[in-house]
């Protein structure tokens, strides 16, 4: 069964930034275990830079439009890292705000295909406003 468009080294990222993920809900649910978040940060990281490549990863992080956005990322990481995780994590999350924030309306796309409970997702996506990010731009 051919894969869409991901090399095997990709799939591998996709791994590893789910794993990332799972460490990170699961450092949240433990009350903001700083060992969980940490780990859950350099899976993300890993993942990353397998899925794009090291060369897009550092121009990604690097863009002059994401610097705001990168340097509370790697705040974040550091205050989890100097035992302030409840600080950090928020942090953290401001700065995957701004860095990931264009990529909210292609993960809410997606969302709305998912068989079970797509249907169901769509409708807090619309009720939210976050699907219409960019409706507002003129064409």
């Amino acid at each position: 069964m051919p894969s869409m468009w991901l090399s095997d080294s990709q799939k591998i990222g996709v791994a590893f930034c789910s794993g990332g993920g799972f460490f990170l809900i699961g450092g949240v649910m433990l009350f903001f275990d700083r060992a969980m978040l940490a780990m859950g940060n350099i899976l993300f990281l890993i993942g990353l830079t397998i899925i794009i490549g090291p060369q897009k990863t550092l121009v990604f992080f690097a863009r002059k439009q994401k610097l705001k956005g990168t340097a509370a990322f790697f705040a974040g990481l550091a205050l989890i890292l100097f035992k302030w995780p409840l600080i950090g994590f928020l942090v953290e999350l401001y700065g995957i705000m701004v860095l990931f924030g264009d990529f909210l309306g292609t993960i809410a796309g997606f969302a709305r295909n998912v068989p079970v409970v797509g249907p169901y997702i769509g409708m807090a996506i619309d009720r939210s406003g976050l699907g219409r990010r960019n409706a507002e731009l003129p064409v």
